[in-house]
């Protein structure tokens, strides 16, 4: 892929003439489209996945009546959709279990919903780098409770277990794709879409999938080196990286470059 070169924008909205893809819709998605749109872009919001009942309830109902009775010291939270998830079933965390959440974006869906969280990590906004914040703050054997997605690695849970920790690893909920509009694969095809926001693995999958001819001058933006590792790994050049695992790095990330073509090239 041909990267384009950054510059300082030089008017008041930097994204003036973009059309982003946003790969997620609910109000996840209406939250980046406002944000685009008041730097100046047309979102184009396009779920590529959705997230799917787990096929345990059983384990998940019983973990999260454990979680409510206070048999559990952690709770750890590595996405936003676990949050939903614990919204949904009106899950009341006790004072004495702690939260961490994995970074500022799972942490702000948190407190946003009324949960209150005691550990993000610092550096490392990763499984990972949760694990060793907690193993180094926690010498002691703990209860711990993680919930995750059906794809995700059990990272957290293996590297709790091996410093000794007792730890409860439950699935949360399924993630799955979901087939774009003719329209909206023709757009991306024929360059109409400016950039497109890879925001996780799963999206970076779903977006190798259902656009084989990406164009070289189509921004492919991800939301941190985690997730443009994956994303990379899925087969795709990934020419922008957010710093900071957050939409609004994302945003502005995408708004160092320039548009490749003039914005009414591709006018009606």
């Amino acid at each position: 892929m041909i990267l384009m070169t950054a510059t300082e924008s030089k008017t008041a909205r930097p994204l003036d003439g973009w059309r982003v893809l946003v790969p997620r819709g609910g109000p996840w998605g209406d939250g980046v489209a406002a944000s685009l749109r008041a730097q100046g872009a047309v979102p184009v919001v396009a779920p590529l996945i959705n997230f799917a009942p787990t096929t345990d309830q059983d384990a998940l109902d019983g973990a999260l009546e454990r979680l409510q009775e206070g048999h559990y010291d952690w709770l750890t939270v590595t996405s936003a959709t676990t949050v939903d998830v614990l919204f949904a079933h009106r899950v009341t965390v006790p004072k004495r279990t702690r939260i961490a959440a994995v970074g500022e974006t799972t942490a702000a869906a948190l407190q946003a919903v009324g949960y209150d969280v005691a550990l993000v990590p610092e550096l490392d906004n990763s499984a990972a780098g949760m694990a060793e914040q907690m193993i180094a703050l926690e010498p002691e054997s703990r209860r711990v409770l993680s919930l995750r997605s059906e794809i995700a690695k059990p990272v957290l849970s293996v590297m709790l277990n091996e410093a000794g920790h007792d730890v409860d690893s439950v699935i949360a909920y399924r993630t799955v794709g979901v087939p774009v509009t003719d329209r909206i694969r023709r757009d991306v095809e024929n360059g109409r879409i400016n950039a497109i926001l890879i925001t996780s693995g799963s999206v970076a999958s779903q977006v190798r999938e259902q656009f084989p001819e990406i164009p070289d001058t189509t921004l492919l933006a991800a939301i941190g080196p985690r997730t443009a590792n994956d994303a990379r790994k899925a087969g795709l050049p990934i020419s922008a990286v957010a710093d900071r695992q957050t939409v609004d790095a994302l945003i502005e990330t995408v708004s160092h470059f320039t548009l490749p073509h003039a914005s009414d090239e591709f006018a009606p």
